[in-house]
């Protein structure tokens, strides 16, 4: 009988290459089609049950803040950097709402963290929150160097964000050359006397 019981070390290489089977599978399939898809689907391409998902990540909450940094954070972050770098406030704030829609279009992810379809993620929700501020600093910004209407506020923008995430997630996705003339209609509506 001996080796008939696996070895310690051959248990943490396979537990090891599990767990990068999950998230690999949980990334692609996140990206794609958002945070709601099933975990049996998740599963079975990474080769492995339902049950090693549970085991290894505790389920879905688990395994959204295991990977939540690669599906949506990193990109979110990223182009929160970028949008700080730009000097004048009204391209700042055109940039920061393209690039946020443009986020929305490609990564249903996104539009469930918007949603906060999982609220017990402390993960997601610090997500929501540093998005939050970014939202009232850029739109602060801008209103202040006359950019924006002087009645749009931060909160004017998240209801568009979430109006917008709600249409993506639960209605037909639109031709992408319609979705950016409706962001430049929206760039347009909400610009103040003093927007290039």
């Amino acid at each position: 009988m001996a080796g008939a019981v696996p070895s310690q070390a051959r248990l943490r290489a396979d537990a090891r290459r599990n767990v990068e089977q999950i998230r690999a599978a949980a990334i692609g399939a996140f990206q794609g089609r958002g945070l709601t898809v099933p975990l049996e689907e998740v599963a079975r391409a990474a080769g492995v049950s339902k049950a090693t998902i549970f085991n290894r990540f505790g389920g879905r909450i688990g395994l959204i803040e295991a990977v939540i940094e690669e599906v949506v954070a990193r990109e979110l972050f990223a182009f929160i950097d970028r949008t700080r770098a730009i000097g004048d406030a009204g391209e700042r704030i055109a940039h920061y709402l393209t690039a946020i829609r443009d986020l929305q279009y490609r990564q249903p992810a996104f539009n469930d963290v918007l949603l906060q379809t999982y609220p017990h993620s402390p993960q997601l929700m610090e997500i929501c929150r540093a998005g939050s501020e970014a939202n009232e600093e850029f739109i602060a910004a801008a209103r202040a160097a006359g950019a924006l209407r002087p009645e749009f506020t931060a909160d004017d923008l998240h209801a568009l964000v979430i109006d917008n995430a709600l249409a993506l997630k639960h209605g037909p996705l639109p031709p992408r050359d319609a979705y950016d003339r409706r962001t430049r209609y929206l760039l347009d509506g909400i610009r103040g006397p003093a927007a290039p």
